[in-house]
């Protein structure tokens, strides 16, 4: 038995599919037999697209979502809170001792 090729689609195309099924009142069903892919088809790639995996989908109008770039956004906004909390730590602090001097 030899091997079944797969079909091959852009991103784009994905992209796209996976916008017009997200759409209220579209049917996964419809849109397939539009298409001329299976539904189970679609429901991969709104998987796909959910994950945001490093294979499909890395970015998403012109930001990059890969497993690296989430991580490192993840590090930035932890370091942000902290800033932001010592921050107004300091300022409670000038604020305790300019009313305390003498």
């Amino acid at each position: 038995m030899g091997k079944k090729r797969t079909q091959a689609y852009t991103e784009e195309f994905r992209r796209e599919a996976f916008k017009r099924a997200e759409k209220p009142g579209a049917t996964t069903a419809s849109l397939a037999r539009e298409l001329g892919v299976s539904a189970q088809q679609i429901y991969n790639w709104r998987r796909q697209f959910n994950r945001l995996s490093d294979k499909q989908f890395n970015s998403l109008d012109g930001f990059n979502y890969s497993k690296q770039e989430s991580a490192e956004v993840r590090k930035l906004k932890k370091e942000l809170h902290e800033a932001r909390q010592e921050v107004e730590f300091l300022k409670k602090a000038a604020a305790y001792f300019a009313n305390h001097q003498e």
